[in-house]
């Protein structure tokens, strides 16, 4: 077991491991921690806390103190400057016409370095513009480019719940997403009722698709016929939620009736018994 504090960055999702060393920390602290773009800024987001040595990529960089008033101050001033450099960055960006998309510039915390985040379709010929604004702002410069997830990190964003997305306030890990996740969940395969505010499918999918995948097992499929207390019945509807189907059968009038039957109410059909009930039906159809 190690002992570690968790550090966020620019209040994104991104929860990064520390060694607090000798530091007792809570939850909302400023400290200035070591990283590979040398020293940061950040707030803790968890206190001192065990954890697996295995939930460890690689050795832990330090904390070096807990943020004074001046490191809170320089922050603040950094974030200042970073907006006025992201300004700047455009401008040259229209001159050399270039086709990105910026998203935020920042200072290291020591100003050594301005880092510029963009969005592009493709690759990026930005060696003249960096040179420009190198030249503008009398700092090194990185170019950063990004994908559109992290750009809605970033800048941050309402999700179409209203609540802030879940990249910005807790997710520390992309995870997979795919459209079967909302296939299984009976949602509109339309993109704009299934993707987030990054234009991909939306994280939330994956959150109960445990439960709807097993569901789905359960399930008969819309158009089957399934055995019920009132003989065999056509499968109109699926509700997996409430665990129940919506069917129809013929009454004793010889109408058609809707009935709706919970998860053991009902069982598939066997194929033969299936198959032998579809040639009765085109018998009395002929």
């Amino acid at each position: 077991m190690s002992l570690i504090v968790g550090v966020r960055f620019k209040n994104n999702g991104k929860t990064y491991y520390f060694d607090p060393g000798t530091l007792s920390l809570q939850v909302g602290d400023g400290v200035i921690v070591e990283t590979a773009r040398g020293q940061e800024y950040g707030t803790v987001s968890i206190a001192n806390s065990p954890v697996d040595d295995k939930e460890i990529a690689s050795p832990l960089k330090p904390v070096l103190r807990r943020a004074t008033a001046e490191d809170v101050l320089r922050a603040e001033e950094n974030e200042k400057l970073g907006k006025e450099a992201l300004k700047v960055t455009a401008q040259k960006v229209e001159k050399h016409k270039l086709n990105m998309k910026l998203v935020s510039a920042e200072y290291a915390f020591d100003r050594s370095k301005v880092t510029v985040f963009f969005t592009a379709e493709g690759r990026v010929d930005f060696r003249e513009l960096v040179r420009d604004i190198a030249g503008a702002l009398h700092t090194r410069i990185e170019l950063r480019q990004i994908y559109e997830r992290d750009d809605i990190r970033l800048r941050g964003s309402l999700a179409p719940c209203g609540m802030p997305c879940c990249c910005i306030t807790y997710l520390n890990e992309y995870e997979k997403v795919t459209v079967k996740m909302a296939k299984n969940q009976n949602l509109s395969l339309n993109p704009t009722k299934v993707s987030g505010m990054c234009g991909k499918l939306m994280c939330c999918l994956r959150y109960e698709n445990e439960y709807y995948a097993e569901t789905c097992k359960l399930m008969p499929k819309i158009g089957s016929r399934v055995n019920t207390a009132d003989g065999s019945v056509k499968v109109e509807g699926v509700d997996l939620l409430k665990r129940q189907i919506r069917a129809s059968l013929e009454n004793k009038d010889g109408g058609i009736e809707i009935k709706v039957y919970k998860l053991g109410e009902f069982e598939p059909m066997r194929a033969g018994a299936a198959a032998r009930r579809e040639e009765e039906a085109d018998e009395d159809t002929e």
